[in-house]
């Protein structure tokens, strides 16, 4: 699920380390190189940059297979969706920018570090060989106090988000029955409980800062300290002393980092443990939509009774009604997502129930009524020409599904709205939902519920 492509441009960062520290310390003890010193720090900027570029790639794509992944999921909370797709993919970066790099950076330049000073000083080497435990020894036990409080933090805030949607959506009964200001104390409520456990997470974060900071000087100060006593007793040569010097702390560094990063991420490591584990195909392969019929076979389920209708390949069909007849459960049923009570929906006379849920979902394109996973600083207006263009683009679709496509849309936008799905459902199988009398003229025929 996350892309690691771009940890393989961190490969020349040990050698670059090596090869600095080599040529600063020739330089300073009178020796030559200063034009190849210069060489190495400019290759070391170059590589970080195209690291940085290939990470900030990286992650984008790991954000959209997370939204897919996400979006795909059955039997996921509205709510939870909701709060993954929009805040939880965008704490997926810290995690792939900054800690996967930073792991591979911990293990690899300590390593090297540690075996060039053993042959140059094996007592320094030794030092840093002992010393370097301490930091993810003081790491892990502040890390573990981390983790339950982050945890806590993302449960408080994927509560919030669902309420809070839950709300939104059922405002207009809420305030018909007197209850919305009960839930605006609801709210409140969570959102003093989310901050709360934020607080608590940061808290746990500087201190975990402090302590790896603390670790790291005195490490390096046990390293440097008696190399620099060895010096002035002519125990070890001004170059040896100079590159112990400037290789101990590159070698604590990377550990620092990467302490400082998992903090960092642990909200994107939240979001990953979500991620639904991929299970392998259970039902059927969907057949071609476009040579098989739909058939609702006397099906019976919430409000809507021995419903019966056949779907001819390429039809495109309005679903008309009272509020509460089922036209919404209709979609439901060719979605997946409602189970007939009694009935059979038959795809190309297959059952739908038979048919992998996954592969179907493929196959469709859907705009509900309600358009609510897209960046919620947007107006109901916009959510539905966003839903839209996203439906339309999903060319390889066979059936399209419109639950009131031109909701929240003003008379100019419906016209262009309704140009671009006349245009595009021709030819394919499509089931509109239509309360609209400009709907009605974009269908074969109409079907009352």
């Amino acid at each position: 699920m996350v892309d690691r492509r771009h940890l393989l441009a961190l490969i020349p960062i040990p050698f670059l380390v090596l090869a600095q520290a080599e040529l600063l310390a020739s330089v300073l003890s009178g020796g030559t190189g200063l034009l190849l010193l210069c060489l190495v720090i400019g290759a070391r900027v170059l590589v970080w940059w195209v690291h940085r570029e290939w990470a900030h790639r990286a992650a984008e794509r790991t954000r959209a297979r997370l939204r897919e992944a996400f979006l795909r999921s059955p039997g996921t909370k509205a709510g939870e969706v909701a709060t993954l797709v929009t805040r939880g993919v965008h704490d997926v970066t810290p995690y792939v920018v900054g800690y996967l790099p930073q792991q591979v950076l911990a293990v690899a330049v300590p390593l090297a570090v540690v075996i060039r000073l053993a042959f140059a000083d094996l007592t320094a080497a030794l030092t840093i060989l002992v010393t370097l435990p301490l930091i993810p020894i003081f790491g892990a036990l502040v890390g573990a106090h981390t983790r339950e409080r982050t945890a806590r933090q993302w449960d408080a805030l994927a509560t919030l988000g669902g309420h809070f949607l839950d709300v939104v959506k059922g405002i207009g009964t809420l305030r018909a029955f007197g209850r919305a200001e009960a839930q605006s104390t609801t709210v409140r409520t969570l959102a003093a409980r989310h901050l709360t456990e934020t607080m608590s997470a940061l808290r746990v974060a500087f201190l975990s800062a402090f302590v790896l900071e603390l670790v790291a000087t005195m490490s390096v100060a046990l390293v440097a300290v008696p190399v620099g006593l060895r010096l002035l007793g002519g125990g070890v040569a001004l170059h040896t002393a100079l590159l112990v010097l400037f290789l101990a702390p590159e070698a604590f560094l990377p550990l620092r980092a990467a302490g400082a990063q998992y903090h960092a991420s642990a909200q994107g490591r939240e979001v990953l443990a979500k991620v639904p584990v991929h299970q392998e195909a259970t039902g059927q392969v969907p057949p071609d939509l476009a040579q098989a019929e739909i058939v609702f076979d006397d099906v019976s389920v919430r409000s809507l009774k021995n419903f019966s209708l056949r779907i001819r390949p390429g039809d495109r069909i309005a679903l008309v009604g009272p509020s509460g007849a089922g036209k919404s459960t209709i979609l439901g049923l060719l979605l997946g997502f409602v189970r007939p009570d009694h009935g059979r929906v038959l795809v190309g006379g297959v059952d739908l129930r038979d048919i992998d849920h996954g592969q179907w979902l493929a196959a469709l394109s859907w705009v509900p009524q309600r358009p609510t996973l897209v960046p919620p600083n947007l107006s109901s207006g916009e959510q539905q020409r966003v839903a839209l263009a996203h439906a339309l683009d999903r060319r390889q679709a066979g059936l399209f599904l419109l639950d009131e496509p031109t909701a929240h849309l003003d008379a100019e936008t419906e016209s262009l709205v309704l140009q671009a799905t006349r245009e595009f459902t021709r030819g394919r199988t499509a089931v509109i939902v239509a309360h609209r009398p400009a709907l009605l003229g974009e269908v074969d025929r109409v079907v009352q519920v």
